[in-house]
């Protein structure tokens, strides 16, 4: 895959290059080495019969490629209490997919709230002292266009972010626009 655009939010991209160029190097080369396929088709009333990348298909291959590098999962778990409740929720977790060090990545391929979700589970570790920058690896608009419907893409998330200012989210974050080596 290419990446067609990077967006730093709150010195993202600079501690990222400054602090851990290791980390940024092996990410920039997983997402190359990361073949986008046109592996699925539509049963979608719209698209139906046209054949689409997969999400699935790229999800597994990001996973494989950070695992390979020695990125691992990370998972807090906890017990949700709320003030004046009785109510007790045990085995309750917040959990980000690769993580070396404190750099925290996430690869969505989902619907548009999960990419801001992302962004809540890096201001939740950045606030733990367990980050010191998140990166988001997305679709851009162009291989959004190339999949199924409910895939969101990066543009809206570095809009929203833009628009939001400094207020949230309030932790350093890389946020990278990915499209397949075909254009889509």
């Amino acid at each position: 895959m290419k990446i067609v655009y990077e967006y730093s939010h709150l010195g993202g991209s600079e501690i990222l290059c400054l602090r851990y160029p290791d980390y940024e190097r092996e990410i920039y080369e997983i997402i190359a080495g990361v073949k986008a396929q046109k592996s699925k088709v539509s049963k979608e009333k719209t698209m139906r019969g046209r054949k689409l990348y997969s999400p699935r298909d790229m999800n597994r291959e990001f996973r494989k490629a950070f695992t390979a590098r020695g990125y691992t999962e990370l998972r807090d778990t906890y017990t949700i209490t709320v003030p004046n409740s009785n109510v007790s929720i045990p085995g309750a977790f917040k959990q980000i997919d690769f993580v070396k060090g404190k750099v925290l990545v996430e690869v969505q391929f989902g619907k548009y709230a999960f990419m801001f979700y992302d962004m809540a589970k890096f201001q939740y570790f950045f606030n733990e002292n367990k980050a010191d920058v998140g990166v988001e690896i997305v679709p851009c608009h162009a291989l959004h266009k190339e999949m199924s419907t409910g895939v969101s893409y990066g543009e809206q998330l570095v809009y929203d972010i833009e628009r939001l200012k400094r207020h949230f989210p309030a932790v350093p974050v890389k946020i990278i626009l990915i499209d397949a080596d075909d254009g889509g």
